[in-house]
């Protein structure tokens, strides 16, 4: 829409200029999530805020003192039925520790879920004039709105916003981390040398999921890349800018010694002052939709995670027939006598002789007895692999779904700030040049 510029933005009073305003992160954010939200998501029934963050010191588990910051973490009832009048939050705080513990939780009892990921603990790929202090207030702030972003990602999911622990996260404070210890969780959860030990032992991967992990990797790459760049431009960026205030400075020092240029070169040193000063707004902005794209960055790990376990399902599938064909081909062996591969028990039965009947009979009574457990044990096995293969791919689709809507309107929005900082510019020296002719 067309708009009168107010003289304090470096622009003149009579000018008009098109202004193209990119959403606010927080907005953009919560409504794409009430769009995608499913019927029976929680943010139907409730709003959930992170509303502020408070710095505090206490004794850690070792009894030594530490700074930390802790969250507020409000949810308030939805009543459809009456619209307009709210009923007041409940409230509790939450440490960074809490949301992993939370996320932790999440990544084991749902491992066929693409479990949205948390904000960045430390700063990454930041330009060089910000702070990559955790505790500094700005980065704070970025992770505050994170968080948030965090917990309406889990409440819009359709399976993931039904879980009782989560819901506890949110109304529980004295007794949650107790709850989720007992769940036993850890116990469940794979290790890392188990996961390895599966990528490199694999048989039989499924290309699909070979596939998703190497766009994960590629993913996690562009992102990187491209982060990478921005902070680069950035620093570019605020550097052009702030040489503008030099214009300032130096208009505003002719000005003094001419008498009929006087009021020309102080107007324009005036438009060039509020131009350098307008960066740092601008690139506090930039650091917002940056937080975008670190979302997705983080995503590439939550992405490798479903990858990770379903190459352990089928490894031990893989195991579980392995297993059974030996068996069986044990059983045949004893039942004919012949034994059909080399190995030491077939050397030692040419050299000293078949066993007793008796005990021949009663290792085929049991190796039949295993054999039977062995396939019971491959059916389950086999239908938890199919499960789990549908219900990841659902899931993968959803997420293709948001990552695509999220990244589309990101990246539109920040070509809009650029624009619109391209025309502020245009304005400042469009201002400046009838500064000049007027003199």
């Amino acid at each position: 829409m067309e708009a009168p510029v107010p003289s304090d933005d470096g622009l003149s009073p009579d000018s008009t200029v098109i202004w193209e305003h990119p959403m606010s992160y927080k907005a953009f954010n919560e409504i794409i999530l009430m769009e995608m939200a499913e019927e029976n998501s929680l943010l139907k029934k409730i709003e959930i805020s992170v509303s502020e963050a408070e710095k505090r010191t206490g004794r850690n588990a070792m009894n030594m003192q530490e700074t930390y910051t802790a969250y507020l973490v409000e949810t308030r009832s939805v009543d459809p039925l009456n619209e307009g009048q709210n009923s007041p939050p409940d409230s509790l705080w939450r440490r960074y520790s809490e949301f992993e513990l939370l996320r932790n939780y999440l990544l084991v009892n749902y491992s066929s879920v693409v479990v949205p990921p948390l904000p960045e603990k430390r700063a990454e790929f930041v330009w060089h004039k910000l702070s990559a202090d955790n505790m500094d207030p700005d980065f704070v702030e970025r992770r505050r709105i994170g968080l948030e972003n965090f917990l309406l990602r889990v409440a819009s999911h359709p399976i993931l916003c039904q879980d009782k622990i989560f819901y506890s996260f949110l109304t529980q404070e004295s007794g949650w981390k107790e709850a989720v210890n007992e769940t036993g969780f850890q116990i469940k959860a794979d290790s890392r040398l188990k996961a390895i030990n599966a990528t490199f032992r694999v048989k039989n991967p499924d290309k699909r999921f070979s596939e998703l992990k190497h766009y994960s990797d590629e993913l996690q790459s562009v992102i990187s890349h491209l982060l990478r760049v921005r902070a680069r431009v950035a620093d570019r960026l605020y550097g052009v800018y702030k040489v503008h205030g030099n214009y300032g400075r130096v208009f505003s020092e002719w000005s003094a010694i001419e008498k009929e240029m006087g009021d020309g070169l102080q107007s324009a040193g005036h438009h060039m002052d509020v131009y350098a000063a307008s960066i740092d707004d601008i690139l506090e902005e930039e650091e917002h939709y940056a937080d975008q794209l670190k979302e997705y960055l983080f995503y590439a790990e939550a992405l490798r995670s479903v990858c990770r376990k379903h190459e352990l399902i089928q490894y031990d599938l893989e195991m579980a027939a392995m297993d059974l064909v030996s068996k069986k081909q044990q059983c045949e062996e004893l039942t004919t006598g012949t034994v059909r591969t080399f190995s030491l028990k077939g050397m030692t039965s040419k050299l000293f002789g078949q066993e007793p009947p008796e005990q021949r009979e009663a290792k085929i009574k049991q190796l039949e007895e295993q054999i039977d457990e062995g396939e019971e044990q491959l059916k389950v096995k086999n239908t938890e692999s199919r499960e789990f293969v549908k219900n990841a791919w659902e899931d993968i689709d959803r997420f293709r779904e948001q990552k695509n809507h999220d990244l589309k309107e990101a990246l539109i929005n920040y070509a809009v700030m650029q624009i619109s900082m391209c025309k502020k510019g245009i304005q400042v020296w469009t201002n400046a040049k009838e500064c000049f002719s007027k003199m």
